[in-house]
């Protein structure tokens, strides 16, 4: 049996974010699970984890903005772009916080941004940082990101705790190394917290996996759109139909949906190009 969850999780610094959906992998045996947006090994923070039907929802969860805290020391860059990579340059100069925070308004708005050639991009069928640990040159072309917004909330000791909010794809990393290059110096990151992905925070970290509730209640964050549907359609849906005409819409439309039956989640709809509703993901076909 399927178990649909959407579980906001806090994942650990140390630790992969594959290794860190072993407890809910154990709790949901048998079930698909995956998350939807990955945290480096050194860096901490939340994590959106689904599972089940729920897993259909990730490009849902990959679009959300995120808020991270950073700690971007100067003076050294490493290959990985933070502590636990090699040094490849070094010696540069301190810049003073002055310096910091007039030049943080200037990556404010979309731009394009070179991803770190340790990361999980795929290059030619390969995961970018696969190569890069080969030895092998890795070329990375830039990609168009947004930065909403850039705060200083500290600097001591030539490191600078950094407040960013940016859209998705947005590499922190390379952030923090184009920071330092535009100060004329060399950067990397100390330490990374993610403390938002779109409406979620800690105070979202439940048990593992989240309850129907809570999952229901953590899509209904994200979608405002509430679709009807008529009891004696039930079955069809669980066999993968949806009739189009048994469908009333309530509220804003949007391009997702949560879909009920008499009060009763069912499962969430997606807006097809043709117009109409396709089944996204549905919260249990066995129970419909």
């Amino acid at each position: 049996m399927s178990t649909f969850s959407v579980t906001v999780m806090k994942k650990e610094g140390g630790i992969t974010s594959y290794r860190a959906l072993s407890p809910l992998k154990q709790a949901v045996k048998g079930s698909k699970v995956g998350h939807t947006g990955t945290l480096d090994q050194f860096a901490s923070g939340i994590m959106v984890a689904l599972t089940g039907e729920a897993t259909r929802l990730n490009p849902l969860f990959t679009a959300c903005d995120k808020r991270y805290r950073a700690a971007l020391s100067f003076g050294a860059e490493t290959d990985t772009l933070d502590p636990e990579g090699q040094v490849v340059a070094s010696g540069g100069r301190i810049p003073k916080r002055e310096e910091v925070e007039a030049v943080l308004p200037s990556f404010i708005g979309p731009c394009l941004q070179v991803p770190p050639v340790y990361s999980a991009i795929h290059i030619g069928g390969k995961r970018a940082y696969q190569e890069a640990r080969k030895g092998n040159d890795v070329v990375l072309e830039p990609r168009p990101v947004t930065i909403h917004s850039l705060s200083l909330v500290d600097y001591r000791d030539g490191v600078a705790i950094i407040d960013a909010h940016v859209g998705k794809g947005t590499y922190i990393r390379s952030l923090g190394r184009d920071i330092a290059r535009a100060l004329g110096t060399y950067g990397h990151l100390e330490a990374l917290e993610r403390y938002k992905v779109g409406p979620f925070g800690y105070s979202d970290v439940h048990g593992l996996p989240a309850t129907a509730e809570e999952s229901e209640e953590n899509l209904r964050k994200l979608i405002s759109t509430v679709v009807e549907v008529e009891y004696g359609a039930l079955r069809r849906i669980a066999n993968g139909y949806l009739p189009q005409g048994a469908l009333s819409l309530s509220g804003p439309e949007g391009h997702w949906a949560m879909l009920y039956c008499r009060g009763r989640f069912i499962g969430v709809l997606e807006q097809r190009q043709e117009g109409g509703w396709r089944i996204a993901a549905l919260a249990s076909r066995e129970d419909l």
